[in-house]
């Protein structure tokens, strides 16, 4: 019940207003106030500090300072196998598996199409039928850098308006198309298999999104697709690379075509996943 009621208030509540407010909040830089926000989310949460590199949390400007923490280095090793795909974010999985022609799982009785997820020209959707996709869902207590899941060259990326309804379990199962209808941010790669493309999913309180190459970018309800630059800076991206991070949580989908990619067994449903971490092969059926 109060799952629905939940869901219900998002239909109605001012989804971009609260998100304005708490990004400012979580841009307070008071030291007695970042520092209890900072504290609390730790305690309500039960966040794992140990990798973080800056000390916590007198070091942190502001609460989303923290929130987008960058870990020591070598706290997320990175598998390098020339063939494994790694997990982009920690986080759980939510679901992964093959996309039926056009149509990609989002929850029992629902599913929602590649051309709405990419908001793009009919040729590069056609590109992920009969595909693979993996989502994971990204935690508050996560850590909320994204980085590559393989090696490719970063050839265009998409930011798309739009709502931005919870990303948790229960308003995925009950919000039509959820997915597509968020705000998002869509990185298209060629690789050696050919094309992938890793989107980041905003949600209610995803105050911004930000990458290396654009900065920050703000939340819209409405408006057309813009087309980001990618002048700066180095466009070839390794396995792990940094792609960018939520200033406040979400979820990242992952696609690749039909024949290229393998999940790993584990990749199953409430799976924790590390940064890093193997979640499935590049496949070569002509071997």
């Amino acid at each position: 019940m109060l799952a629905r009621i939940f869901v219900v208030l998002q239909y109605v509540l001012p989804q971009h207003l609260i998100t304005a407010l708490v990004y400012r909040v979580a841009r307070v830089s008071h030291a007695g106030t970042k520092n209890f926000l900072i504290t609390k989310f730790i305690s309500l949460y039960d966040v794992c500090i140990d990798d973080v590199k800056l000390n916590v949390p007198e070091d942190f400007d502001t609460f989303n300072h923290f929130f987008v923490r960058e870990l020591h280095s070598g706290a997320r090793p990175i598998d390098d196998g020339e063939d494994s795909i790694v997990s982009p974010v920690d986080g759980t999985v939510s679901i992964a598996g093959n996309i039926r022609s056009d149509s990609i799982f989002q929850a029992k009785g629902i599913n929602y199409s590649l051309d709405d997820l990419l908001a793009t020209d009919l040729e590069q959707a056609r590109a992920y039928i009969d595909g693979t996709f993996a989502t994971i869902y990204l935690a508050p207590y996560n850590y909320h850098r994204i980085h590559a899941p393989l090696d490719g060259e970063l050839v265009a990326a998409r930011y798309i308006p739009g709502d931005l309804f919870s990303v948790n379990q229960a308003t995925v199962a009950r919000v039509n198309g959820l997915f597509r209808r968020n705000e998002r941010l869509v990185m298209h790669f060629k690789t050696a298999r050919g094309p992938a493309v890793l989107i980041f999913v905003g949600a209610l309180n995803v105050g911004s999104i930000s990458t290396p190459w654009t900065g920050e970018i703000r939340p819209r309800k409405h408006g057309v697709v813009d087309v980001l630059d990618l002048s700066r800076p180095s466009l070839n991206i390794k396995k792990g690379d940094l792609l960018g991070w939520f200033n406040m949580g979400s979820t990242v989908i992952l696609l690749m075509p039909e024949g290229v990619c393998e999940w790993d067994n584990d990749m199953q449903p409430g799976e924790s996943l590390c940064m890093g971490e193997v979640i499935g092969a590049l496949s070569y059926p002509d071997k």
